[in-house]
């Protein structure tokens, strides 16, 4: 599976360049976050270590972690995978740590919501998704992976999401299925 960091602490180098990341990525997209402000969302991040660790893995991996909202409620900024292709360093993996036991020859690396989890983030929902691709044309050449609904991965299925011919397709697997042009896409709230 994908080297997760153990630690779970950024050194003030490591942090320092992270912020220097997010903070260029935010200013140079500001369609998926008007309104916010960049000051606001750093002073999150500062007093929530634990959460700058989850975006440096994101950012790690490939996902190019940024701003896409702010709950409502929770005042939570909204952190998906903002990343042209579904994740990189997050591909051949099958759905759930479930699927992985279940395969018996071939076994990919690890599974999505393994990783997801190790790495402190959650996969992004069919409906997170649709509203992810309203912010750009992503995912033409890759998939990724989707939280499934507990019903359907009872059945053995697991949903994932891409684009083809400019459309926005959801499709299902089996949930041991693993491909090399398969990742999966990842939220944090913080």
């Amino acid at each position: 599976m994908e080297r997760v960091e153990t630690k779970r602490k950024l050194s003030p180098a490591q942090r320092d360049e992270l912020l220097r990341a997010l903070k260029d990525r935010f200013e140079n997209n500001r369609s998926r976050h008007k309104g916010l402000e960049w000051a606001k969302v750093q002073a999150r991040l500062e007093a929530r270590p634990d959460k700058l660790w989850s975006l440096h893995e994101m950012e790690r991996t490939g996902g190019e972690p940024d701003v896409v909202g702010q709950g409502k409620k929770s005042g939570e900024y909204i952190f998906f995978d903002c990343s042209e292709q579904t994740p990189s360093g997050r591909v051949s993996l099958c759905y759930d740590d479930e699927a992985l036991a279940a395969r018996k020859e071939h076994k990919p690396k690890g599974s999505a919501v393994g990783l997801a989890a190790a790495m402190g983030i959650e996969l992004l929902t069919e409906e997170e998704y649709l509203a992810r691709q309203r912010l750009g044309e992503f995912d033409a050449k890759r998939s990724s992976w989707l939280k499934t609904p507990a019903d359907f991965r009872q059945k053995g299925g697991a949903l994932w999401g891409g684009r083809s011919y400019g459309r926005v397709f959801i499709g299902c697997n089996g949930a041991e299925s693993d491909y090399a042009a398969r990742a999966f896409r990842g939220s944090l709230k913080v």
